[in-house]
């Protein structure tokens, strides 16, 4: 087809504290780059660890709102909006090709919450990108996302970038202040473990909750379960996982992110 959209990269990006949405570091400053080298997608589908609810939604409104789910930190991150537009059309788009996954339009109740907006803010500072976002079913396994993943892949050929926003290890239990962006000795071990899956079989990508570091990495699965959306994208499509930003925060953080099918000159 003659004019038929690039096929746009897929991404999962290790988003780390919101303050990162306002601060200026390596992680911020990567993303700044990265976002200067990415095509403009026609909308952004975005899975963020911070929707994680009992079913398959979808956000369907014009005007997403800015969503600060969180507490604890300073009057100017409260006050940060992104006033990126909604695509109820793609949200239409993206329950079709979802099924047999029943996916619900949510035309009022959610929006964007920081899991999606402290990563834009870098990638797509101007916010003039159409974004939805896909909730996380807490209720179904890994290979369920995994599934799913493999019939979303067909949208990036309709223009669409999807991005996942989580951390390949996170445990705010274990954080160590004084650790900067380094990582204690497990989860370093695991970081590594699926840096090498993701390179080599990331259809695999199951296999690294057997890893004997797995539940310090990953106590609750809300933050590794986006990872499983770009990890099934991968093995879908065929194209290779460049990992990107490797590296630990806080001693237990992961900021590693990956790309899938990011042409670069």
């Amino acid at each position: 087809m003659e004019n038929a959209p690039p096929r746009m990269p897929a991404l999962f990006i290790g988003h780390g504290s919101p303050m990162n949405t306002l601060e200026r570091n390596i992680w911020t400053d990567g993303w700044r780059a990265l976002g200067a080298e990415l095509p403009k997608p026609r909308a952004l589908l975005v899975v963020s660890a911070h929707w994680y609810i009992g079913a398959t939604a979808v956000t369907a409104m014009p005007a997403p709102r800015t969503i600060h789910d969180f507490h604890g930190f300073p009057p100017e991150l409260f006050a940060f909006q992104y006033n990126a537009p909604g695509a109820p059309d793609v949200a239409r788009e993206v329950a079709e090709i979802a099924k047999p996954t029943p996916v619900a339009l949510d035309d009022s109740q959610w929006g964007l919450d920081h899991g999606t907006w402290s990563v834009l803010a870098h990638l797509f500072p101007k916010a003039d990108v159409p974004v939805v976002q896909l909730s996380i079913d807490r209720t179904k396994g890994g290979e369920h996302h995994l599934e799913l993943a493999s019939r979303l892949n067909a949208l990036r050929d309709q223009g669409i970038m999807i991005l996942s926003s989580g951390n390949v290890v996170h445990n705010l239990g274990r954080i160590d202040w004084h650790a900067g962006n380094t990582g204690a000795d497990w989860a370093d071990r695991f970081d590594i473990h699926v840096e090498q899956l993701m390179r080599d079989r990331p259809g695999d990508i199951l296999a690294s909750t057997r890893h004997p570091d797995f539940r310090a990495a990953v106590p609750t699965p809300d933050h590794f379960i986006p990872l499983l959306t770009t990890a099934g994208l991968a093995a879908e499509s065929g194209e290779a996982v460049l990992p990107m930003f490797v590296g630990r925060t806080m001693g237990s953080l992961s900021m590693t992110s990956y790309a899938v099918g990011l042409a670069r000159n």
